[in-house]
């Protein structure tokens, strides 16, 4: 009962969230210089009989209150609008981008996950040149910002050996995952070395303490110490940076998608703000705040099935 009043309290506070962080995104590109209508016209005079047709077409002419609720209501209602630069519904703009984008971040969420926690349980429990190794192979991975890296790679593995697609998403399932290799790992780069030492320090914690030792004096296999004692202690510190890990490759994908020229949003959201249109900026925008408020919830409600010490209440960790 109380994991079920946590969870719906936990639900309460994202919608409430959810729906101020709409009034920001709503309100964000309006303070931007510049307006649609003066992108319409490309720079051309129009006559005020034109101009009045563009506000009429989308509402730029009414007050603001009345232009958010009603872009709320037609959000509520899964309408975002018609795209101003597109010309067709934005909601077909995003089902068409979508899957490349969440197919890369799951990629490179896959390839953080595995090489992150490999990397930093090595360097914890080996020790000495390993560990010395795996810290200044870490410590150049999370100096390598992820735009340095997609050209890097781009360039090594697709322009000069020819190995991968230098660009694009493929087509197809299986085509899209080898198109998608390369942005992948250079979006999982910097991150991949965050997890390791993360997760290098937490298990290092872990090994001094109480309870490790009294394990080891009873005889306990060493492996059954380090999965059952020092990992899973350690778990809930891995948890709470994976969220973080999440938000970031939400919001880095744009810088790698543009590099490979995937097209997905993250690309379209830099296409769209560069030429002020306001309704696909929006809607990307707030899908990316809904997802980076899932994210965290998640992570909110595995935390105390992971961490016994976690507890939900008030004065617990978990609130």
């Amino acid at each position: 009962m109380n994991f079920l009043r946590f969870a719906a309290r936990r639900l309460l506070e994202m919608a409430a969230t959810l729906l101020g962080a709409s009034f920001v995104v709503f309100g964000a590109m309006y303070l931007a210089p510049g307006n649609p209508a003066s992108f319409l016209l490309s720079g051309r005079s129009a006559s005020p009989a034109a101009l009045q047709a563009i506000n009429d077409q989308y509402h730029l002419d009414e007050p603001f209150a009345v232009r958010y609720l009603r872009w709320l209501g037609q959000v509520l209602q899964g309408d975002f609008g018609r795209s101003i630069t597109y010309r067709t519904d934005v909601s077909r703009l995003l089902s068409d981008r979508l899957p490349a984008t969440l197919t890369l971040v799951a990629m490179a969420l896959l390839v953080v996950v595995l090489v992150g926690l490999v990397l930093g349980w090595t360097g914890a429990v080996r020790g000495g040149r390993t560990d010395a190794t795996i810290l200044v192979t870490t410590t150049f991975a999370v100096g390598t910002p992820s735009f340095v890296a997609a050209v890097l790679l781009q360039g090594l593995f697709a322009v000069r050996l020819g190995w991968f697609p230098s660009s694009g998403a493929g087509e197809g399932f299986t085509d899209m995952l080898w198109h998608l290799t390369l942005p992948s790992v250079a979006l999982a780069l910097y991150l991949i070395g965050m997890l390791a030492r993360v997760t290098r320090s937490a298990m290092l914690e872990a090994l001094d303490s109480e309870h490790v030792a009294v394990a080891r004096s009873r005889g306990v296999p060493e492996h059954h110490v380090i999965r059952r004692h020092v990992f899973r202690n350690a778990l809930g510190t891995v948890l709470t940076t994976g969220g973080l890990i999440v938000s970031t490759l939400l919001v880095c994908t744009v810088l790698v998608e543009t590099a490979f020229s995937i097209g997905g949003i993250g690309q379209l959201l830099e296409l769209s703000t560069t030429t002020k249109d306001f309704p696909t900026v929006q809607a990307i925008s707030l899908i990316i705040v809904a997802l980076f408020m899932t994210v965290n919830l998640v992570v909110d409600l595995l935390h105390p099935l992971v961490d016994p010490r976690v507890t939900l209440g008030p004065k617990g960790n978990g609130a």
